[in-house]
């Protein structure tokens, strides 16, 4: 286990529009704002055609091969994140959201492309005095959380 502290700066309320693709949007309002790290939170709808990873296809097997699931019709949503940098000062943001319709439900990774249903509520927690960030990581070949 690995760790460092920050303490809570500002609060961002964001709404996205119908056709935002989700990773994008936050990614574009922390840039703008100068947002290096955060924690996030979502409740909205994912479009039909949204993208989630929704696991490896090995458990344990490299290299990592993704699979994705597409969402057929409209899907209530929640989902929780966090953002930092990288290497390059890009911000990043790593959200799992919890899809559903009907009695179905999947949880995936929203990085292959979630495009947001009308409208999607965001809140962005800013992160201040934090020296974490993501950095490339072998051998799995991911920009991963460095506390």
């Amino acid at each position: 286990m690995r760790y460092s502290q920050a303490r809570q700066g500002r609060v961002f309320v964001i709404r996205l529009e119908d056709g935002d693709v989700v990773h994008e949007a936050v990614e574009r309002v922390a840039k703008e704002e100068g947002v290096r790290a955060a924690a996030v939170l979502a409740v909205g709808g994912a479009d039909d055609g949204s993208r989630l990873v929704v696991g490896p296809e090995s458990d344990r097997g490299l290299p990592l091969n993704p699979m994705q699931l597409v969402l057929r019709h409209a899907h209530e949503v929640t989902g929780t994140g966090t953002l930092f940098c990288d290497d390059q000062d890009e911000p990043i943001l790593h959200m799992h959201l919890a899809c559903g319709r009907g009695d179905h439900s999947v949880t995936g990774c929203i990085r292959s492309g979630v495009r947001v249903w009308r409208v999607m509520e965001v809140i962005l927690f800013e992160l201040c005095d934090c020296t974490a960030r993501r950095e490339l990581e072998a051998p799995l070949g991911l920009k991963l959380l460095q506390p």
